[in-house]
């Protein structure tokens, strides 16, 4: 068996479609189209990367992103000064900003009506209590963080399928590698919250998320699984730990068939595992951008009513 390799440009792309048409429904008579205002403290690295994507993928769906260079000490002004600007729809924030602490202070900061992120409690809440409409009439969707909504939907186009009796992923088991606020742990719940068994690995120990399958939503224990039972138990591994000194999944660890997904900035996988997978998923950066701007959308048409 040789692993499928699933590129997310193709994918992005169909979503930038959608975007791109209701970026035109949402541009007044004026003239005026949805506008991003991205804060970034690097002029170089990673996430004057992902700024610069950013830029090219809100070019292509007619969004204006407006990206301006801070330093650690103007940043919360200029989130204050974003939140009330009635020209900005988005507030973008390119981590690291300043501190692990001081970033999660700036999450909490960025209005949730214009946190293309998601990461916002508010958001957070209600993705926790599985919690999947803003309103009692379900009109309005919650909005969910970006890069573990794009990890889902490739996941879904790798072929990601549970029983489909009670829940979409019943039946799956999972093995997410990372617990991070901004991608291991919204993921290992909007797993979990859709029928998967998900077991959370990171350098704290594991925890299993037990599916939300007679229950409103999933449930949280400590489990103790390691790394060996954990990836060997798996239909899918995503891992996204962001060191050069982690130990790459290898293809002996994951079952035969598992979907594998690579978040991190160097590789978390060894080249063995494509002799063992089903398929592999290299990066998730253009599909992540195509969910923000896809939740941009949905602010701007909420902020609408």
């Amino acid at each position: 068996m040789t692993a499928e390799v699933l590129d997310p440009s193709p994918i992005a792309a169909q979503y930038r479609e959608e975007v791109r048409r209701e970026v035109e429904r949402l541009t007044d008579a004026a003239g005026r189209r949805p506008r991003i205002r991205g804060l970034l403290a690097q002029e170089e690295g990673p996430a004057a990367t992902y700024a610069r994507y950013a830029r090219r993928g809100c070019e292509a769906v007619g969004i204006d992103l407006d990206v301006r260079h801070v330093d650690a000490e103007q940043v919360e002004a200029a989130v204050a000064e974003a939140n009330v600007d009635p020209e900005v729809d988005g507030v973008f924030l390119y981590y690291p900003l300043t501190d692990r602490a001081g970033d999660r202070w700036l999450r909490e900061l960025v209005d949730p009506r214009k946190d293309v992120e998601g990461l916002h409690s508010f958001w957070s809440r209600l993705l926790y209590e599985n919690q999947r409409f803003v309103d009692a009439e379900h009109r309005m969707r919650a909005i969910l963080p970006c890069t573990p909504l794009a990890i889902l939907k490739l996941l879904q186009h790798a072929g990601m399928e549970g029983t489909n009796v009670n829940a979409p992923l019943e039946g799956v088991t999972a093995c997410v590698i990372n617990r991070s606020d901004l991608v291991g742990l919204p993921l290992a719940a909007m797993l979990a919250n859709d029928g998967a068994r998900v077991h959370s690995l990171d350098l704290s120990g594991s925890v299993t998320f037990e599916p939300a399958i007679g229950r409103r939503t999933h449930d949280v224990r400590d489990s103790g699984i390691d790394r060996v039972a954990a990836l060997a138990a798996a239909d899918v591994v995503i891992s996204a730990v962001p060191s050069k000194d982690f130990e790459l999944v290898r293809g002996d660890e994951i079952r035969e068939g598992a979907i594998c997904v690579d978040v991190a900035e160097y590789s978390n996988f060894d080249a063995s595992v494509m002799e063992r997978a089903r398929a592999f998923v290299p990066r998730v950066g253009p599909l992540t951008i195509a969910m923000a701007m896809r939740n941009l959308t949905r602010l701007a048409a909420m902020r609408a009513r």
